[in-house]
């Protein structure tokens, strides 16, 4: 027989308060007497239609062990929940399932998810990102109009897997604890560069065949090949008056320019060029 939903039981009882006799209000719910018998005896008990509590299946971990499994995510974020699992030795006296392990994990607040990804950053790196913010902060509008910024975008062909999961709580998605770190030039692909200054905009130029070895990489001689030239072309009618490296093989940001107060940086190395 079909379970009593809350709006019969309330029906239910106010039938039996108006005069209904237990065998007329199971016939009307089309319940069994027993149904509608221990309703009434439950509602004379508590005053209520509601279910009493179920101690449900016993609990196969202690607190402590619950603070543990947390810590040790914590810690260690991408560390699976099968691996914590196999480690934990529950009350029934056997090691506890993943499932287990994943929900202490999320009643404490920590979600599997993706992590993001991130460029590998050396201590050099930081500390270069760092001074130059800190050397271009009090900049005006007018200095600014003198500054190329340019940027791009890479598809690999060969994506890496993205099936690794981590465990972190919610705002803590570039947290340096839960970021992969991946090489940019881990296989072929395809580069889609652009550049804004304060009135133009150039690009977009395509770069094909990048990818690990020697000529391969984005270089001076690249920028000055056919494909990137029509769109880098407007850059020498500008008044910024950008030139080449002398040393077409060297990548960008280890050249210096011939007529360029300022060598032209790799996108990856700083965030803008001053080239006036």
């Amino acid at each position: 027989m079909p379970r009593l939903t809350s709006a019969e039981r309330e029906r239910a009882i106010g039938r039996l308060e108006a005069g209904d006799t237990p065998e007329a209000v199971a016939a009307i719910f089309q319940c069994h007497i027993s149904t509608i018998y221990r309703l009434l005896q439950r509602f004379v008990i508590t005053g209520s239609t509601a279910d009493a509590e179920r101690s449900g299946r016993p609990r196969v971990t202690t607190p402590r062990q619950d603070r543990h499994i947390f810590r040790s995510h914590v810690a260690h974020p991408f560390r699976t929940a099968a691996e914590t699992a196999r480690t934990v030795i529950g009350t029934h006296q056997a090691p506890i399932s993943r499932q287990t392990a994943s929900r202490r994990l999320r009643f404490r607040g920590l979600r599997n998810c993706r992590p993001a990804r991130g460029p590998v950053l050396t201590v050099r790196h930081r500390q270069a990102h760092l001074h130059w913010a800190q050397g271009h902060l009090n900049w005006n509008n007018v200095r600014w109009q003198n500054v190329l910024f340019s940027d791009e975008s890479r598809f690999c062909i060969d994506h890496v897997d993205g099936r690794v999961r981590v465990w972190r709580r919610s705002g803590y998605r570039y947290a340096d604890n839960c970021v992969v770190e991946n090489n940019a030039w881990g296989g072929p692909s395809l580069m889609f560069w652009g550049a804004i200054g304060h009135n133009q905009v150039l690009g977009p130029v395509i770069f094909q065949g990048l990818g690990p070895g020697p000529g391969n990489g984005v270089t001076a001689q690249r920028y000055d090949g056919p494909g990137a030239a029509p769109s880098c072309a407007a850059l020498f009618s500008s008044p910024w008056k950008l030139g080449f490296p002398a040393r077409q093989r060297a990548p960008p940001h280890r050249q210096g320019h011939s007529g360029s107060p300022a060598p032209l940086r790799h996108p990856g190395d700083a965030l803008a060029s001053v080239i006036s």
